[in-house]
């Protein structure tokens, strides 16, 4: 410290590296209030039994980032419950794909009335399945949930839709993997993460067509979409949260980020 006349200068020493990180992303939040989609896999959800740790852990997350500025758009897959409802129903009798999509939708719903009621202190009190009847939600709500609407698509391309509809610009999909990899890594040893690439390349590597037993890292058709509005896609694990945290930060995450930017 220096004294000069009557004037004090204190000579700060230099913010540390996380403090500038912190302020960062302060400054980003504070400059765009953006509506994030989040596609929650029902794997995350209910993977055998419904998981309460898992969804602690995504209270947590969206109350925290709530506070930061974020707007979310939450949307559930069916998981463990959709499979053993369709197991169970073609063991008593042989029905059609629309049959067991139906089946999948209405267990996307139930997962989705599960989140909104551990976040129903914050979201908005109804459901979205018509991915059109996003626009009817009041413009102050911070969280919207929403779940399966008709046969023929999946949970991902609703995602795509809703983003569309609020000119969101980026969809998350949560899965139970780290990565999306260039072939399936539970049957070639050598399948190799992705981790950046454009639409292009990786609708490549999807399937051309969704049926609802389809395992794929994201719905081809949902895929196509995204590339026609130019959204950017992240596949993350969703039981690491704190790399979703990072991706929105902007800062390098663990997992995949598609996009034509």
């Amino acid at each position: 410290m220096y004294v000069v006349g009557l004037t004090i200068v204190f000579i700060l020493p230099p913010p540390t590296k996380n403090a500038q990180r912190c302020s960062m992303r302060y400054n980003a939040v504070m400059k765009t209030k953006e509506t994030i989609v989040v596609s929650v896999g029902g794997s995350l959800i209910v993977p055998d039994q419904i998981d309460t740790s898992f969804l602690k852990k995504l209270r947590a997350f969206i109350l925290k980032e709530l506070k930061l500025g974020k707007k979310f758009v939450i949307i559930t897959g069916g998981g463990k419950t959709c499979r053993r409802y369709q197991a169970a129903a073609k063991k008593v009798f042989k029905l059609t794909a629309n049959d067991l999509d139906w089946l999948g939708l209405h267990s996307t719903k139930l997962n989705g009335h599960l989140v909104r009621t551990v976040l129903c202190d914050i979201a908005h009190p109804v459901i979205i399945t018509n991915p059109d009847d996003v626009l009817d939600v009041p413009k102050n709500a911070k969280l919207i949930v929403a779940a399966g609407y008709r046969p023929g698509a999946s949970t991902d391309l609703r995602a795509v839709q809703i983003a569309a509809h609020l000119k969101a610009k980026k969809v998350i999909n949560l899965s139970d993997i780290d990565y999306a990899y260039d072939s399936d890594p539970r049957k070639y040893k050598n399948a190799t993460p992705i981790k950046t690439t454009d639409w292009k390349s990786f609708r490549a590597l999807l399937p051309k067509k969704w049926d609802p037993g389809l395992s794929s890292p994201f719905d081809p058709i949902a895929a196509r979409e995204a590339q026609k509005l130019g959204l950017e896609v992240a596949i993350i694990n969703g039981k690491k949260l704190r790399q979703v945290e990072m991706y929105l930060a902007g800062e390098r995450f663990v997992g995949t980020r598609i996009t034509d930017q």
